[in-house]
Order: C-alpha cells, then structure tokens, then sequence
C-alpha cells in the first residue's frame, strides 16, 4: 500500500506538467531507473524543479546523477560532472562541479557516450549498488512554495 501512495504522489507531481513534457520525463524516469536496478530512487519536489536522483543509499548527499523536470525541458545532470571525461563534449556547465545535459527526448539515454557519463559518475559506488536492495522510492521533500511547472502563457 505504501508504494501505491507513492506513486500516486509521483503521479501528481509530474501531472503539473504540459503533457509532452509528461511523456518526456516519464520515458526518461523509466529508461534513468533501468540503468540502476538496485539503490534509491530519491524525489525532490522542489521550488524550482522536480528531481528524481539515483543513490545507492537513502542519503541524498551520495546521488551523483539525476534527472531533473523544468517547465520547458529535461536535464540530465551530474553532479561531480566537472571530474568526467567527456571526448564527445556534451556536458554543459562551467561550475567547480555540476555538469549537465538537457535531454530532447528520452532515446537520448541510450546514447553510448551519454552511458559511458553515468557509468562514470557512478563507478566509485559501483559496489554499493550491487549491494543495495532492488531500485527503491523515496520522497525525499515537498516545497510547499513552487514555481509553476508549466511554461507562461504567451501574451
């Protein structure tokens, strides 16, 4: 019963969303979470986003990557990024460690060099997946304020 509220919560959380970009983020959340069959699904409902990282523990202090819903896009983004190497130059950012990659459709993960980003932002806790139980959900928080998920209305 617990993981049907979840769901039910995940649910409401990306329905604030225009439906194209629905879609979009739920075929990535789908193809984000096959990569990872065990850890944690850790969900942030925040003020400016939703977020749905991958850990392999429930500490959200050890989610190196995530994919994270805009109003008008999808972002994979990586959050020691700027330690990765990156021949195929697609990672976007200039900060001391985030990088990310903004997704135009889900197939974009399937991409071998995007793959070869997340096996490396992942490798250090490669054990620890292995590890932790199969791919958990977690509600990690709930901005009671937010901006809107959908972009403005044109004038």
């Amino acid at each position: 019963m617990k993981s049907r509220r979840i769901d039910e919560q995940i649910a409401e959380f990306i329905g604030k969303y225009t439906p194209e970009l629905q879609l979009q983020l739920g075929q990535c959340r789908t193809k984000f979470r096959s990569l990872f069959p065990h850890g944690y699904e850790l969900v942030f409902d925040n003020y400016n986003a939703l977020v749905f990282a991958i850990s392999p523990s429930e500490r959200s202090s050890e989610a190196l990557v995530s994919i994270v819903a805009y109003p008008k896009w999808v972002t994979l983004f990586f959050l020691q990024g700027a330690r990765l190497k990156d021949p195929a130059r697609l990672l976007q950012g200039k900060g001391v460690q985030v990088r990310s990659i903004r997704l135009e459709n889900s197939a974009q993960l399937d991409d071998p060099a995007i793959r070869s980003l997340i096996a490396q932002a992942t490798e250090s806790q490669k054990a620890d997946f292995e590890v932790a139980p199969p791919v958990t959900t977690i509600i990690k928080s709930i901005s009671g304020k937010q901006r809107p998920r959908r972009p403005a209305a044109r004038k």
